[in-house]
């Protein structure tokens, strides 16, 4: 781990990009005989996205593959910043940081390979899933105890609102 999690603000943290596969599904990828695929995601994971929205903040997906799928549900979960295909993500992330204008310690990444090494080390706050490669793990400021697409990215959410003192407010609807 490359920072002392006592020295991150998690309250300037404004965006959540996430990796998608190994990240917000668990890896798998199931090819159908017409060509199609389809992916496994967690649904906790998906209510913990729609949570990290209503405290006003933003959400984006950087993945290295293209797949109908990520789009169909980054649309189900109201996730606007799709950028799929990107195989040297660092470019996509610093215009995405550009075009929300924001600095990199107002963001927190998680990923699972090689290739969200360059981000995590970036971002605000950079995480590993459980299942992440060791690189990964090694360059991370914190490592889920979730595996990617088994609650990995709720227990991240849960994690950077408890911090920022923002998740009781959130709770309230639910303890009524």
């Amino acid at each position: 781990m490359h920072r002392n999690l006592e020295s991150i603000d998690f309250f300037q943290i404004r965006l959540l990009i996430l990796d998608l596969d190994g990240v917000l599904t668990d890896g798998s990828i199931f090819l159908h005989a017409d060509g199609s695929e389809s992916k496994r995601f967690h649904v906790q994971d998906g209510h913990g996205i729609k949570m990290w929205q209503r405290a006003g903040l933003e959400v984006a997906i950087i993945s290295g593959r293209e797949a109908k799928v990520t789009d169909l549900r980054a649309e189900q979960l109201g996730i606007q910043h799709v950028l799929q295909g990107r195989k040297k993500k660092l470019p996509t992330f610093e215009s995405l940081l550009s075009e929300l204008c924001l600095r990199q310690e107002q963001v927190a990444y998680i990923g699972d390979d090689l290739l969200d090494i360059p981000l995590i080390r970036r971002a605000g706050f950079g995480v590993a899933v459980a299942n992440a490669v060791n690189e990964v793990k090694d360059a991370a400021d914190y490592v889920t105890q979730l595996n990617g697409g088994r609650g990995a990215v709720r227990e991240v959410i849960e994690y950077i609102l408890k911090r920022s003192d923002r998740w009781q407010e959130l709770m309230d609807p639910y303890l009524v």
